[in-house]
């Protein structure tokens, strides 16, 4: 077997987690209490499995790869991480080598973030526009008692006021690897002051084909900045960039038993043809307009058609998707977050942008064309701690795509029962 295989051998496999220490309490982690005050009003009551393992030591100034999929807690987990560490003054263990010591002379280890410093002091890239300004509102709400600024650096939006909100200074910036990568280059975002540096969905930015910027990123960070790093799987290129860019790191391994398809109710419809879906959709849309939901389609093209065909049958539905403008995609997320819009059409692109509270409805209109993104999809309607309900449109040809989703996620789907609406 090839060096190269070998490595592409341990890609494939999940990675093994190096960590095992848990801490089943916020009030055990030693957080600051302005910031067990956000926790609590955000409305966390107890740690996910995620948070339980990899606050603490991310707090305690370790790399940290935490392999753990949508809907278990990761945006909580980096900005509880990052917001314990903004403000305290106080050396990290010293025996965590420097990253590069073959490049860099060695540099004493970094002190943890400082509200004193008016410059950006802990960085988040993410995939997607949405992604980043929903990781944004998380490290705001959760940082409500702490006075830290915090900034959604992303593309779509003016660049002479993104310079000035950066010039003025912030003390978090959460953005898209290419508008970041710009903002550096333009001298607005100044690296100097970054002590940390989070990458949330690592194999979807990969993937995407952001490594260029990515490492372009890294390379302009200072050498002793501490790496989080949150992938749902771990493919060759994640494991390369845990190799280049990280020291010693933490692993930390949630495994797909433990995510929090829990609380959430999947069902489906079995509708033998693609041709009958729109006419189910309808009939359950009486259900449906009791609350919020989200339909996914798998291409854009499907979305504008079934937005068109609701409205022709007076049905009010907004839709999303990667073709639209970024200033119109703000406002219907707004429209939506509002509760003005109650149903919203959309593509597996914006899933992980998603987390709307009163979410407690997903239908999968078509069912996902990869495994993976099904758990990306009905966590918007459960998020961690809040009940769901997934209704999923099933044709003659998705039987087996629907019995491979069940045996991946260990996890029954059953038909819809008649009183579907007593569980929403």
């Amino acid at each position: 077997m090839s060096a190269e295989d070998a490595f592409q051998d341990v890609a494939e496999n999940e990675i093994e987690s190096n960590w095992d220490q848990i801490v089943d309490n916020f009030d055990n982690m030693d957080l600051k209490p302005e910031l067990l005050r956000g926790i609590y009003a955000y409305g966390f009551e107890r740690p996910s499995a995620i948070q339980q393992r990899a606050i603490v030591p991310v707090v305690k100034g370790h790399d940290v790869i935490a392999q753990a999929q949508s809907g278990t807690g990761k945006t909580a987990t980096f900005s509880i991480s990052i917001l314990q560490q903004v403000g305290i003054q106080f050396p990290l263990p010293p025996a965590i080598p420097t990253r590069n010591a073959n490049i860099a002379p060695s540099l004493p280890p970094p002190s943890q973030l400082d509200m004193s410093i008016k410059g950006t002091q802990a960085l988040i890239l993410a995939p997607t526009r949405e992604l980043a300004q929903q990781i944004q509102k998380v490290v705001i709400a959760l940082g409500d008692y702490m006075n830290i600024e915090s900034h959604a650096c992303v593309g779509g939006t003016n660049v002479r006021e993104d310079m000035a909100k950066l010039q003025e200074g912030v003390h978090v910036v959460v953005g898209t690897p290419g508008r970041v990568y710009d903002m550096i280059n333009r001298r607005a975002l100044r690296t100097d002051n970054i002590k940390l540096f989070c990458l949330d969905e690592a194999d979807e930015m990969l993937s995407r084909g952001f490594k260029d910027q990515i490492y372009e990123v890294f390379q302009l960070l200072p050498h002793d900045t501490q790496v989080v790093l949150l992938s749902a799987t771990m493919p060759a290129d994640v494991l390369e960039v845990t190799k280049k860019f990280m020291r010693d790191p933490v692993r930390i391994l949630v495994k797909r038993d433990e995510l929090t398809l829990e609380g959430i109710k999947q069902f489906y419809i079995a509708v033998e043809k693609e041709e009958w879906k729109l006419d189910t959709l309808c009939d359950l849309y009486e259900t449906v307009t009791i609350t919020q939901a989200v339909i996914f389609c798998n291409t854009r093209r499907k979305v504008d058609w079934l937005t068109e065909k609701m409205y022709s049958r007076e049905f009010t539905v907004s839709a999303m998707h990667g073709d639209m403008e970024q200033k119109q995609r703000e406002v219907l997320m707004k429209e939506f977050r509002s509760g003005s819009s109650r149903v919203l059409i959309t593509t597996d692109l914006l899933a992980r942008g998603i987390d709307v509270q009163q979410v407690s409805l997903v239908i999968n209109y078509d069912l996902p064309s990869n495994r993976e993104n099904y758990i990306h999809r009905i966590g918007r309607g459960g998020r961690f701690g809040r009940k769901g309900v997934a209704i999923n449109f099933v044709t003659t040809e998705d039987v087996r795509m629907l019995r491979d989703i069940e045996q991946f996620y260990n996890t029954q789907i059953d038909e819809m029962p008649l009183n579907v609406a007593d569980l929403i």
